[in-house]
């Protein structure tokens, strides 16, 4: 395998001026994953990368498809030469993609994933013929802060396809075509030190 070297609400009450709740009012339903609640993101330095991980909504094709995965390419390509955000290794699966990236600051980091997810919406959308949302309202999102943690990560976004089919029982394939190894052109290299090098303190990559 080889490596790069050198995200509690307050409730406010109102007086009642309509006669009582009304069916159906509020905030649809179903628009925020429970398993992502909203609450603050983590403080952004770019000395730390992120494990970012975004879901599909169900509606959605098997992003493991040449159809699905070119506009993901695309969109990869587009950011690629964005100041201040660096996506370093990516996986992607069929319903959710994996991503490690650099950003600057947290306004860089949230610009250059809406950037990103647009465009991949929008390839998506096009793919299927239709129109609407794409991903969840919200992306799970984990700081890298040591040798260790950063080398956990990348083992797991690089072999991200072989832990899916050892859990359904099935030996895994040479390689994944659908992930950063397997993919020229789409990453840039790293800024951060345990990216670039700290991540091989930790052990050997696999």
């Amino acid at each position: 395998m080889r490596y790069y070297s050198s995200v509690e609400q307050l409730l406010f009450e109102y007086p009642n001026t309509w006669g009582g709740r009304r069916e159906g009012a509020g905030r649809p339903r179903g628009r925020v994953s429970r398993h992502m609640p909203h609450v603050r993101r983590p403080e952004v330095s770019r000395h730390r990368p992120h494990h970012v991980t975004v879901r599909v909504t169900r509606s959605t094709f098997n992003l493991r498809s040449q159809r699905c995965f070119r506009p993901i390419r695309e969109a990869l390509g587009a950011v690629r030469g964005r100041e201040g955000f660096r996506v370093v290794q990516f996986s992607v699966q069929h319903n959710h993609v994996h991503l490690i990236l650099e950003a600057r600051d947290r306004a860089t980091l949230a610009n250059g994933m809406r950037a990103l997810l647009i465009r991949v919406a929008k390839g998506l959308n096009r793919v299927m013929g239709t129109r609407g949302r794409r991903f969840a309202d919200r992306y799970h999102e984990h700081v890298l802060r040591t040798p260790t943690e950063t080398l956990n990560a990348l083992r797991y976004v690089l072999g991200n396809r072989a832990v899916h089919l050892r859990r359904w029982g099935r030996a895994p394939g040479a390689g994944d075509a659908f992930c950063s190894l397997a993919a020229e052109g789409l990453v840039t290299a790293p800024g951060s030190w345990l990216l670039r090098e700290g991540w091989a303190r930790a052990g050997p990559p696999e």
